[in-house]
């Protein structure tokens, strides 16, 4: 035997193909790549233009009592369901409403502003508060407002609370041991 490799091409036609690929063949393929796109696509809206027909006719008819309704119900006009149903409504947008209550609350939290103009009753912002009790104190009512309602006078139960106080023994069941059992001495 002999290790020698025989290089040569026994089809006689040399190293490497004679005959280029044909650019009519790469054309007319992507010519039908089109072609059976383009009849997919007419398909596809032949067939939900078909449904969308059959699933309208199947549809019952509106309730008269029911008013607002738009007359394509498979899109939702801008700003329907806030003008066509009545309060409550359900949440629509809830991240939303919540950060406009919050604005809300901390724009009244942090301002000034009138709680009753007639009255004379203002809002201040929480920190002005607070600044204005440390230099003023809290206020302190009179000893004759307390002294104007008597306990006895609405008897138990009747509305206010009485003014008397009420002793609590210190060491209530202070008399048992760890386990809850009463300690003997």
């Amino acid at each position: 035997m002999t290790d020698e490799t025989k290089h040569e091409n026994t089809a006689g036609n040399g190293d490497f193909e004679r005959q280029d690929l044909e650019v009519s063949g790469i054309l007319y393929f992507l010519l039908a790549i089109v072609v059976v796109t383009a009849i997919c696509l007419i398909g596809l809206r032949g067939l939900y233009t078909h449904l969308d027909r059959r699933y309208k006719a199947e549809q019952p008819p509106v309730n008269p009592l029911v008013t607002h309704v738009p007359t394509d119900t498979s899109h939702i006009a801008p700003g329907y369901p806030q003008t066509a149903f009545p309060r409550p409504r359900l949440e629509e947008d809830e991240r939303g409403q919540l950060n406009g209550i919050l604005t809300e609350e901390e724009k009244t939290l942090y301002s000034y502003g009138w709680v009753d103009e007639k009255t004379g009753t203002v809002r201040i912002p929480i920190e002005r508060a607070m600044e204005l009790i440390v230099e003023r104190g809290l206020p302190v009512r009179p000893p004759s407002a307390a002294s104007e309602s008597p306990a006895g006078k609405n008897g138990p139960g009747k509305g206010r609370a009485s003014s008397r106080a009420v002793e609590v023994p210190q060491n209530s069941g202070s008399n048992r041991n760890e386990t809850g059992d009463p300690a003997t001495r």
